[in-house]
């Protein structure tokens, strides 16, 4: 102790006598810029993204000046806008576009036999169950009954309660059904929903306003698995929020709980956890992350837009499992689509509350508007009752007998698959799966390289990235005789033929100096390995520091979904009369 007496004692003195030779404004000077420098180099030092991956990304910035990196990025961003413009209009099979108004109106059959054939563009057997997710459910009497009613409902609106109040009824009573399967109180609410983002959207905008408006936050915070929805991003984006991605554990692929507990701040309005989440279909630890909500008195969104409508059903499908719903205290809201695993058609979602409180200032509402008080539950105004009746009809002709056993046969076909996989040593499953979706790498070889053989079988799997993986999302459809023991085959047989050349790189070799993939001038891969522009995006996305090269190369591919024009332009301009 007396020795760190006298160590204080001479640093005092030695600051002292530096100082000795400045005056009193130049000492306030020096002591704010040393301060503020150590400020900065905290905040530097210290930030979600690691700082070997920050020196990469600067200095790919700095190399991105460079003339001759410069034009190879521009060469690269222009091929692949050629790319994926060339496979959009490759999908759409060289079907003319309509790109000006019929100068008469055509008749309802000409209309029928021409949205029938756009209907039938793309090759992928969706209806046999080779696509993952996408289509939960294909039953022909569910689709007439559901065809009629909103038929019979696409006029309504909802924003005019006074007008149609037959399709408020039924939003209401969807949304009271979905909270008791979710085990809410009496005072539990919520809205529906145009889809689970806009259902995390409509959460997290709560969460702010509440924050700002009850507890006095400036600068909301929302704290978030890095498995965690983009629906999350996207909310923080609009909504002006800071978010904050948090480690998952490698081997689980749950969120790391004493990472999330570090990330926790005075500014935080918001946590979360996934039931199951997206990419590996693993569940975070719900009750433990309720946990942390109650400790730190911070609301807690339970995201099951995708597994929602078989956690639900878990109980009466005789499986067991820990509540991931409102019966965990702390839980506050939970997001639930049922446009998935409800089987309802795509445009339905709802997004639930414990209180009141919390679905307040989910509103917007403008009292002083000239054209009479406003006020709107969701993102947008006008809403179609035509969706709304098609879910209450979905709901009204499963019932509970029929979830559960839909989820009783989605879980043993996910059950099954699971564990012909994990009798493949080339490859591993990530994690646990907690409902219905299987997530797949490898050690050996290039997932990537399953993924296209599988393709080209017909298969259309999800890839994933840091790692690389893919993984199937089990629905209805695959429970069908005879389609998991076709995909467990095409699997062993892809596997074997990967085997042949197992350290074949689905990206080419990489350009260390831009980070850009490039394919090799002779490559031994087999040409039936050559990877698709989707996988080879994938791949070389995944070696870029500068994520803004990705963000635009995903512009460009997005951009492609509205091209109409290819290259014979004359077929383009006069296709249709």
């Amino acid at each position: 102790m007396e020795q760190v007496h006298i160590l204080l004692h001479c640093a005092r003195l030695s600051i002292n006598e530096f100082f000795d030779a400045y005056d009193s404004a130049e000492t306030v000077g020096i002591t704010v810029f040393i301060v503020l420098s150590l400020i900065w180099l905290k905040n530097f030092l210290f930030q979600e993204e690691s700082l070997a991956a920050r020196i990469n990304r600067v200095v790919f910035k700095v190399a991105k000046i460079l003339p001759a990196v410069s034009l190879k990025i521009e060469c690269e961003k222009k091929k692949a806008t050629n790319d994926f413009q060339t496979n959009m209009l490759r999908l759409h099979e060289g079907r003319p576009y309509v790109t000006h108004l019929p100068k008469t109106g055509w008749s309802r059959e000409r209309i029928l036999e021409e949205v029938k054939s756009n209907l039938k563009l793309g090759h992928y057997k969706w209806k046999e169950g080779y696509v993952s997710g996408c289509v939960y459910n294909l039953n022909d009497e569910l689709v007439k009954i559901l065809t009629e009613v909103y038929g019979l409902a696409s006029y309504t609106n909802p924003l005019h309660p006074d007008i149609f109040p037959g399709a408020c009824k039924m939003e209401a009573e969807v949304v009271r059904m979905t909270l008791n399967l979710f085990h809410g109180s009496e005072e539990a609410c919520g809205t529906m929903t145009s889809g689970g983002t806009e259902s995390i959207l409509m959460a997290c905008k709560s969460y702010r306003d509440y924050a700002v408006e009850e507890k006095g936050i400036k600068h909301p915070e929302i704290v978030i698995p890095v498995t965690a929805h983009p629906a999350f991003d996207k909310a923080a984006s609009y909504f002006g929020l800071r978010i904050k991605h948090v480690p998952v554990d490698p081997d689980t692929t749950t969120v790391d709980l004493k990472a999330m507990r570090r990330y926790i701040s005075r500014n935080t309005c918001m946590i979360a956890g996934s039931a199951p989440n997206f990419p590996y279909g693993t569940i975070d630890p719900i009750e433990d992350i309720a946990a942390l909500g109650r400790k730190y008195n911070i609301p807690v969104h339970v995201d099951s837009c995708l597994g929602g409508f078989i956690t639900a059903f878990m109980d009466k499908a005789g499986v067991s499992h820990p509540p991931y719903d409102f019966s965990i205290p702390g839980v506050t809201s939970i997001s639930a689509d049922t446009h998935k695993y409800g089987f309802a058609p795509k445009g339905s979602s709802v997004i639930m509350y414990s209180e009141k409180k919390f679905l307040h200032h989910q509103y917007c509402v403008f009292p002083d508007w000239p054209g009479g008080v406003y006020g709107s539950p969701t993102v947008n105004g006008s809403r179609a009752g035509g969706i709304i009746a098609a879910c209450w009809a979905t709901l009204m002709y499963f019932g509970v007998e029929g979830y559960a056993d839909a989820t009783k046969k989605i879980l043993q076909t996910t059950k099954y698959i699971e564990e012909g996989l994990r009798k493949m040593e080339e490859i591993f499953i990530f994690g646990k799966p907690g409902t219905s979706v299987i997530a797949i790498g490898s050690n050996v070889f290039h997932i990537y390289l399953l993924s296209e053989g599988l393709t080209k079988k017909g298969w259309n799997l999800n890839p994933l990235q840091f790692p690389c993986g893919i993984h199937l999302c089990v629905t209805y459809m695959h429970t069908a005789d005879g389609v998991a023991d076709k995909f467990l085959s095409d699997v062993r047989e892809e596997i074997e033929i990967i085997m042949k050349n197992p350290k074949a790189d689905v990206a080419g070799k990489t350009d260390h100096h831009t980070g850009l993939c490039e394919k090799q001038a002779e490559s031994s891969l087999d040409k039936q390995h050559e990877p698709s522009s989707l996988m080879a995006m994938y791949g070389m996305a995944q070696s870029i520091p500068d994520r803004s090269v990705v963000g635009d190369f995903t512009r460009y591919f997005l951009d492609a979904m509205y091209i109409t024009k290819g290259a014979n332009e004359e077929v383009y301009r006069n296709g249709f009369k």
